[in-house]
């Protein structure tokens, strides 16, 4: 163990977090993991009804359910529920274009699989529990930060003092320790905000994700599993804030037929909808990941537009790199906080980071645009994308992560 408390402390026992924590169990480094809330796994309902799923899902791709699989926390959420979708249909509110993707294009079974994100959070924790090399603080929080021994100093708010060679910050967004910590961040308002919910459908899913781009904002429905003959999906309908307030306002029915009619037919009629929730959706990312003794990851790093339900997915890839350039700084007898170590993740991770967020941009802007000139053109490409099989398998292997 290096000098200090700990030779690494991890802030935010998140998905993100959990993961990292998990990811080096046996890494011969001393691990603490700090967290805001209680130490608790969630509650999972057994029942599959229409107020029974968790509102917030996620959407993993092929290399993520792996590297869950790696950790060994897969198979708690694959025993619970989750839904693999082999199809998806994308298509533009204001034209009539549309792109088809399916996982036989690919050569494999499935292009993701939607979890809730409870479950995620119950399978991390359930296999985090015993691990020796782990101390849990929690409920604590870090009230202040700075230069101690030869890393960093943690003040809790408990008054507990930690010492550690390298503190990550996988404490979300709005990252208190991010702010603690001075990292820089490059950040502006979409001006939308996303609804998220369940929906009930009047008949299969048929394991499809469904993806309507308009100018006000992207509709996603996401399938969930079902019971019996009933059929739900998630929704994350993103839309301009004076719009989403509206929606938001109506009442169950009317809601239900503002998303039935968003939706064009697609998927099955839609019989009932959950109570709603909106969040604003804002963009942003740290100018640097890394300071010595000090890394970022997932939401403390950057966040990014859903419409592509990439940021998990980027978040976890984040966690494996780090993880991994930690352990062969462990081999090589390097500290946890060495700057040359930090550094390596973040030549990994900055630029892919920055790439899928540049795209998200794009594809937003190009489709926020009502100009005829641009819609024409916009149909045009997405009818030439679809006949464009290598091009969409190339697309397909980038967002599968393979």
């Amino acid at each position: 163990m290096s000098r200090g408390d700990f030779d690494i402390v991890v802030v935010g026992a998140g998905i993100a977090g959990s993961a990292l924590a998990l990811a080096l169990r046996g890494s011969g480094w001393s691990v603490a993991l700090v967290e805001a809330g209680p130490a608790a796994r969630p509650e999972l309902p057994a029942e599959r009804g229409l107020l029974d799923f968790d509102r917030r899902v996620v959407a993993l791709n092929p290399r993520s359910r792996r590297f869950l699989q790696d950790l060994g926390a897969w198979s708690a959420v694959a025993d619970y529920r989750c839904c693999p979708y082999r199809h998806m249909t994308v298509w533009d509110g204001d034209g009539t274009a549309c792109v088809e993707f399916d996982a036989s294009e690919t050569g494999g079974e499935e292009l993701g699989v939607i979890v809730e994100n409870r479950a995620l959070v119950s399978a991390l924790l359930e296999a985090l529990a015993g691990q020796r090399d782990l101390a849990w603080l929690a409920p604590e929080t870090v009230s202040d930060i700075r230069p101690g021994g030869p890393g960093w100093q943690l003040q809790l708010a408990s008054g507990r003092r930690l010492e550690a060679a390298l503190v990550v910050a996988a404490d979300g967004a709005l990252s208190p320790l991010r702010e603690l910590a001075g990292f820089p961040t490059r950040e502006w308002d979409y001006g939308h905000r996303a609804i998220v919910a369940t929906v009930e459908l009047d008949g299969p899913h048929g394991d499809t994700a469904w993806q309507r781009f308009s100018d006000t904002g992207p509709l996603a429905l996401l399938p969930l599993p079902g019971s019996g003959e009933r059929h739900f999906c998630s929704i994350v309908w993103s839309q301009r804030e004076a719009r989403a307030a509206e929606l938001l306002a109506l009442d169950d029915e009317a809601f239900r037929r503002a998303l039935e009619a968003a939706c064009e037919g697609r998927p099955a009629g839609i019989v009932a909808c959950s109570p709603r929730v909106g969040f604003p959706l804002r963009q942003r990312h740290a100018r640097d990941y890394v300071q010595p003794g000090l890394a970022l990851v997932a939401d403390a790093a950057h966040t990014i537009h859903p419409l592509a339900g990439q940021g998990l997915n980027l978040g976890l890839q984040d966690v494996a790199v780090l993880a991994a350039e930690l352990q062969r700084a462990q081999r090589r007898g390097l500290a946890p906080g060495d700057l040359a170590v930090l550094r390596r993740y973040q030549r990994q991770r900055k630029g892919e980071n920055l790439l899928m967020m540049a795209a998200m941009e794009g594809f937003k802007r190009l489709f926020e645009a009502p100009e005829p000139p641009v819609r024409w053109l916009r149909n045009s490409g997405m009818r030439l994308f679809q006949r464009a099989t290598p091009l969409k398998q190339q697309v397909m292997h980038r967002a599968m992560g393979l």
